[in-house]
């Protein structure tokens, strides 16, 4: 597991990047001379790259050592964030955050798989937990201290703050990482074949709909507190915090779990009706909305634990490449949330209604995994579902 720790640093580092812009949206859009809106189109940008970079990348470089792309595709990721500090306008803004979110997507499938590599197929879900707690990790203590180092210096500030973070993670899997095993070469076609795959399609699917909700609400996070608790521009951090120490913990917490206990599919459903709570409870909360933020953050990070334990049970070249699927279906899910929010903000809707129309997104992600659930085991039990409940025990192990 030590090894896997290396991967945790890198991570880190992502979700530092990929999240503290949520903070940043109305002091970047200030400097620039822009609307929130508009600079919330950098996060669309950021996420939209990572999401086609990982299946394009990896069909393309197949043949190249897991461990040489890594460093790739984390040096990509660093040179994007040094970009983004220099950048004279949004549109060089705009170009800056998809060469880091492109670097970023490549770095997050491949980590994720490699990390359940190297750990074995005993200890899978604490390594999975690992990886996606290093990303909260990062939005926890990273993201509220960028948004005040950009309160008493500026934004550019933080996103130095990111790039240094990114090179030192870059130094350190460079020096320590070992090899990681290859996977063998998968044909593009079958690639995207996965998605017509009933097994791996209504995973991947829900990953979508989460996203859109949880991450793309959390773009605009500071504009909903704005406007349904009165809490000022100076005031986000804390609301930060709390989001974050609630990702820590789910993200840490779901992987043990997963691997004590085996019922991945009713993990997913209990995770998301609570992801669809608490989201619909923050503009009734306020000011007061430190624990649906909690609640909300240890969700939406647990939540993708058991989702990649699903796919990688299936069969070693279908797992992995669902895998990559997955990932980009996370972040253009985050890509279509975070626009379809400025745009809504733009025609005129109020911020505090942001989290209804969320919580509404979540609820059809559940409702179709539930219907989903059930139609497996009416079926015969695919997909590594056993027993005779809808929302029955599923297999651990490959």
């Amino acid at each position: 597991m030590r090894k896997v720790w290396l991967l945790m640093v890198g991570a880190f580092t992502l979700g530092l990047d990929a999240y503290v812009m949520a903070g940043l949206l109305p002091v970047v859009a200030g400097d620039l001379g822009t609307t929130v809106s508009l600079a919330g189109q950098m996060v669309t940008v950021f996420t939209l790259a990572y999401a086609v970079s990982a299946p394009l990348v990896a069909g393309l470089l197949s043949g190249m050592r897991p461990r040489v792309l890594l460093l790739v595709a984390l040096a990509v990721f660093t040179l994007g964030n040094g970009l983004t500090a220099l950048a004279p306008g949004l549109g060089a803004l705009l170009a800056a955050r998809a060469v880091a979110g492109a670097g970023a997507g490549v770095y997050s499938a491949l980590s994720t798989a490699a990390a359940a590599s190297l750990a074995g197929p005993e200890r899978r879900g604490r390594a999975l937990a690992l990886v996606m707690g290093g990303m909260s990790s990062g939005t926890v203590l990273g993201v509220p201290l960028g948004v005040l180092l950009a309160g008493h210096t500026s934004w550019r500030a933080t996103m130095w703050l990111v790039t240094g973070l990114g090179a030192v993670a870059l130094v350190g899997l460079a020096v320590g990482l070992p090899e990681v095993p290859a996977e063998p070469p998968v044909p593009m076609r079958a690639r995207l074949g996965a998605l017509a795959d009933r097994k791996v399609l209504p995973v991947v699917g829900l990953s979508f709909l989460g996203a859109v909700a949880s991450l793309g609400l959390y773009t605009y996070l500071a504009p909903v507190l704005h406007s349904s608790g009165g809490v000022g521009e100076g005031q986000v951090a804390p609301y930060l915090w709390a989001w974050g120490i609630g990702g820590v913990l789910g993200s840490v917490l779901a992987g043990p779990l997963v691997d004590r206990t085996g019922r991945v599919t009713l993990l997913v459903t209990v995770i998301v009706a609570t992801l669809v709570v608490a989201m619909g409870a923050l503009p009734l909360l306020g000011a007061a909305a430190f624990p649906a933020l909690v609640v909300w953050g240890a969700a939406g990070w647990a939540f993708q634990v058991p989702q990649q334990h699903r796919l990688l049970a299936l069969r070693a070249e279908r797992g992995t490449v669902a895998l990559a699927l997955n990932n980009s279906a996370l972040y253009l899910g985050s890509a279509v949330g975070s626009a379809l929010a400025g745009l809504a903000l733009s025609v005129g809707l109020a911020a505090r209604a942001l989290p209804w129309a969320a919580a509404g997104v979540a609820l059809v992600g559940l409702v179709l995994h539930v219907s989903a659930a059930r139609g497996r085991v009416g079926g015969g039990g695919s997909c590594g579902v056993r027993g005779g409940g809808g929302l029955a025990r599923s297999s651990s192990r490959p």
